[in-house]
C-alpha cells in the first residue's frame, strides 16, 4: 500500500467507524446466529451456510440444523452422509461435508467447543481465512479483518472510489482492511458486522441506495461521480444447464432415499448420458456420493 493509500485509509477510518456501527446499531437485522444464545456453534453453522447463499435460504435450515445438532459433538456422532442430507438445497453440498468435519474436529481437538483462538480455528477442516476471522469475531468479539463480499464492495466504493472490488480478493485488499479496523477488539467486531450488513442492505451490487447510506457524504466513490466499472467482466452465475443443476439433481434423489439407488434411477433424471455420468463422477470424487457395488450408490457413511 502506497503512503497516500495509507493515508486515506487512515483518514477513511477516522471518520467511518461511528456512523457505521451506529447505524448498524439502528438497522441491524435480527437474525438467530447474532443472538448470544446461538452461541459460537450457531456462528459456525450460520457462516457455512452464508457463503454465496442468501439469508432467506439459510433461515429455515438454519433452524432444523441446530435443532438436530445443537453441538458439534451432536453432528460429529452422524454419518457425513446425514450432513449432506440435511443440507437439502442449500447447494455447495461439499460445505455439509466440511462442516461435518470441522465437527468431528472440534469434538476430538478441542472437548466439543469451537475453539476461540484464531489459529486453531483455522486449522479445523473446511476453516478459511474468511470463517476463521467471521468466528472469531462475530462469537468471540475479537479484533480481525472479515472480508466477504459485501464488505469488499463497501470498502472498494467507499474509500478505493470503485464500484466493484476485483473478482478474487487481493493483497491490497486485505492491507486496506486491516488498516482500516478499529483498535478496540468489541468496536472492531461490530465494525466487521456492520460493514458487511451496510453491503448487504444498503451499498448492494445492483441498485445502492446511497440516500439511506450512513457514510454517503464521505463515499469516494459517489463524490468521484460514480465512475463505472472498468476492470474485467463481472462473473454471473448460471445454472441452468450445468453440472451443477445434474449434479443438484442426482443428490437430490440420494437424500431422499434412505437406501441404496441404482443407476436405472439416477439416470431417469437427466437425459444426457456424458453430463450425467461426468455429475456423477464428480460427486463420487468429491465424497458426497459413494459406490456400494456396481451400478449402486448411496451418500457416504463413513
Amino acid at each position: 500500500m502506497t503512503t497516500d493509500t495509507a493515508r486515506t485509509a487512515e483518514n477513511a477510518a477516522a471518520t467511518l467507524h461511528l456512523p457505521v456501527n451506529a447505524w448498524y446499531e439502528a438497522n441491524a437485522r435480527d437474525l438467530p446466529w447474532r443472538r448470544p444464545e446461538a452461541g459460537a456453534w450457531g456462528v459456525m453453522v450460520s457462516e457455512f451456510m452464508l457463503q454465496q447463499t442468501p439469508v432467506s435460504r439459510v433461515l429455515p435450515m438454519y433452524e432444523q440444523w441446530l435443532a438436530r445438532w445443537p453441538r458439534p459433538a451432536d453432528l460429529a456422532a452422524q454419518p457425513p452422509g446425514e450432513a449432506v442430507r440435511a443440507w437439502g438445497r442449500l447447494g455447495y453440498p461439499r460445505r455439509a461435508l466440511r462442516l461435518h468435519a470441522a465437527a468431528n474436529a472440534i469434538t476430538e481437538r478441542h472437548g466439543g467447543e469451537v475453539p476461540s483462538d484464531h489459529a486453531e480455528l483455522l486449522a479445523l477442516p473446511g476453516v478459511g481465512e474468511y470463517t476463521a476471522a467471521a468466528v472469531a469475531s462475530f462469537a468471540y468479539g475479537q479484533r480481525h479483518p472479515v472480508l466477504d463480499t459485501n464488505v469488499r464492495r463497501v470498502f472498494a466504493r467507499a474509500v478505493s472510489g470503485l464500484q466493484y472490488p476485483p473478482n478474487a480478493t487481493t493483497a491490497a485488499e486485505r492491507r486496506l482492511a486491516r488498516q482500516l479496523l478499529p483498535d478496540e477488539e468489541a468496536t472492531a467486531a461490530r465494525w466487521a458486522a456492520a460493514t458487511m450488513e451496510l453491503g448487504a442492505l444498503v451499498c448492494v451490487a445492483r441498485g445502492p441506495q446511497c440516500g439511506r447510506c450512513p457514510i454517503a457524504p464521505r463515499c469516494a466513490w459517489r463524490l468521484a461521480g460514480f465512475p463505472e466499472h472498468d476492470g474485467p467482466p463481472r462473473r454471473g452465475q448460471s445454472y441452468a444447464g450445468t453440472d451443477r443443476q445434474v449434479r443438484g439433481k442426482l443428490l437430490a434423489v440420494l437424500r431422499e432415499s434412505h437406501e441404496p439407488v441404482t443407476q436405472a434411477t439416477l439416470d431417469a433424471v437427466w437425459d444426457e448420458p456424458v453430463q450425467r455420468a461426468r455429475a456423477l463422477d464428480g460427486l463420487v470424487a468429491d465424497g458426497l456420493v459413494e459406490p456400494v457395488e456396481p451400478g449402486v450408490y448411496r451418500l457416504p457413511v463413513e
